[in-house]
């Protein structure tokens, strides 16, 4: 890894073709509020992260995960080619179990990069991913959406291109994320070739390819290479993607189909053990944390298997459950304090890290939804997450995609956006000639400072009211789900596609059509 490949944050500060940064519209950026087509560039924290464990804690998760790799085992199921491979690298493969001498995994993810950069078509919109960069990627895999309309219904391919425009639009979203919502309307064989479009036609922001099956894969790689050119493709991440492992501790046939496609053409995988604490993971933070350690290693070295160097991040999606009903639950303290720990050890790793976002388990975007949502999203920043899916739009435990979720978990994005840029000790943030001009008893209303910092001096939310209950009564006592639900329309209405050659639009139209064409539809 060379300096060209990582992006200076200037570099990303773009308008995304759409509209200039004179005027009103550089004022709301620099605020943090922004508006549709105003782009924020992926963060650079500024702020220290937040550790919860120590050299002595480190050490005993660290070892334990050792064990269970070399004792217990990894299953590697329904791809004889992943075992032949282990088998050739030295494990003891017995069946489809996969035992690990101690240091194997390590010693292989010793090629894979600290930080590597996710190219856009726009290369103002490039992304780091790794370092002190932070992404945030919106919503992933719900099949329902909470409409404008507040009826809960299963998700369209229309639902799934607003919410694509809506990320496009929203300044403090750095990524097009993946499935944002599962279009039920379009058949499950063929629809992969409509998401990886949609991201392709409606967005110039990095974005996440399919894994569903090895072949879907393969069409999104296609697809790239039709958009950046097959040598951009081959010699750079245009394209990330989520691996799940079946925990506990095994992976299975299609998402080690899909990371093989994509590891071999140089494209970046997130290695995610998918955790229900005591029903997926011990009930204990440091028995879960061990079991994510040992499946990542298993499956990230995986990775370097395939094509030693290809980018890899260290995944987490922990949760707790309810011990009464066996449900989910989010924004509690267990989950956190995993995420924490996985975030220490992906950096004594020296891989990227991704956690987080605004996850809740409630129905409707109310308090419930706000308050484990900002528990997460805090969390996330302070952990020195690198990728955050999931940060915006998620409702009901990852089953429902909301268009007023979205819009409330962006202005928090921006909030955080913000929080990360830490203090601001330059002369003009030590205000020293405002004390000076202001003196004792007076206020710093009119002062040449304050005159000169106002506009960027606080961040705004598009949505918060702060006027004073007579105006809030006079303008019909709207809540901020209502006030979401008009900025929703109002970004729509006025959202205008990012330019895209002809040549490169209809190519890609036309090998969407012809493989959808050659095969028969299939809805399971």
């Amino acid at each position: 890894m060379d300096a060209s490949d990582i992006i200076e944050p200037a570099e990303a500060n773009d308008t995304g073709g759409r509209r200039g940064r004179g005027g009103a519209s550089a004022r709301r950026a620099a605020r943090g509020g922004g508006g549709p087509g105003i782009s924020m560039p992926f963060i650079q924290r500024r702020i220290t992260v937040f550790e919860v464990l120590d050299e002595e804690a480190l050490a005993i998760v660290e070892r334990n995960a050792d064990r269970v790799l070399q004792e217990i085992g990894i299953e590697f199921r329904d791809d004889p080619e992943a075992l032949s491979m282990w088998k050739a690298a030295g494990a003891d493969v017995q069946g489809e179990r996969v035992r690990f001498p101690v240091g194997l995994c390590r010693a292989l993810l010793k090629t894979a990069p600290p930080v590597f950069t996710q190219h856009a078509r726009n290369p103002a919109r490039s992304v780091q991913i790794g370092g002190k960069a932070t992404v945030f990627a919106p919503v992933y895999g719900p099949p329902f959406v909470r409409d404008l309309d507040g009826n809960r219904r299963y998700a369209t391919i229309e639902d799934f291109r607003n919410f694509v425009k809506l990320a496009y639009m929203a300044p403090s979203m750095h990524h097009s994320g993946g499935t944002v919502c599962e279009p039920v309307d379009v058949p499950v064989n063929k629809r992969h070739l409509d998401m990886v479009l949609s991201h392709m036609l409606y967005s110039d922001k990095p974005f996440m390819g399919s894994v569903t099956a090895p072949e879907r894969a393969e069409d999104t790689l296609h697809m790239c290479r039709i958009l950046f050119g097959t040598d951009f493709v081959d010699q750079n991440t245009v394209v990330i993607n989520l691996i799940n492992a079946n925990s506990p501790m095994t992976f299975d046939g299609t998402m080690l189909g899909a990371a093989k496609v994509y590891a071999r053409a140089n494209q970046a995988t997130i290695i995610t053990p998918f955790i229900l604490s005591g029903a997926m993971s011990p009930v204990t933070a440091v028995g879960t944390m061990t079991q994510i350690l040992a499946e990542v290693l298993a499956g990230a070295a995986f990775t370097q298997l395939c094509r030693p160097g290809a980018p890899v991040v260290f995944g987490t999606f922990a949760s707790s459950i309810s011990m009464q009903s066996g449900a989910p639950t989010f924004g509690t303290p267990e989950p956190s304090i995993v995420s924490y720990g996985c975030a220490q050890l992906a950096r004594r790793l020296n891989l990227p890290y991704r956690t987080g976002g605004g996850l809740c388990a409630s129905k409707v975007p109310d308090a419930q939804a706000a308050y484990e949502s900002a528990n997460t999203l805090n969390m996330t920043l302070l952990a020195g997450t690198n990728f955050v899916l999931h940060a915006a739009g998620w409702l009901e435990g990852g089953l429902v995609s909301s268009y007023e979720k979205f819009m409330l978990d962006a202005d928090q994005l921006g909030m955080l956006q913000r929080m990360s840029e830490g203090v601001d000790l330059s002369e003009n943030g030590q205000a020293m000639d405002a004390l000076a001009q202001v003196g004792p008893g007076s206020h710093f209303l009119g002062c040449d400072h304050t005159q000169a910092n106002f506009q960027t001096a606080f961040y705004r939310s598009p949505l918060a009211d702060n006027n004073s209950y007579e105006q809030w009564l006079a303008e019909g006592e709207s809540r901020v789900e209502n006030r979401a639900n008009k900025l929703v329309r109002e970004w729509l209405g006025s959202y205008e596609a990012p330019a895209l050659d002809i040549a490169k639009r209809e190519a890609l139209e036309t090998f969407v059509r012809q493989r959808k064409d050659s095969m028969p539809d299939a809805f399971t």
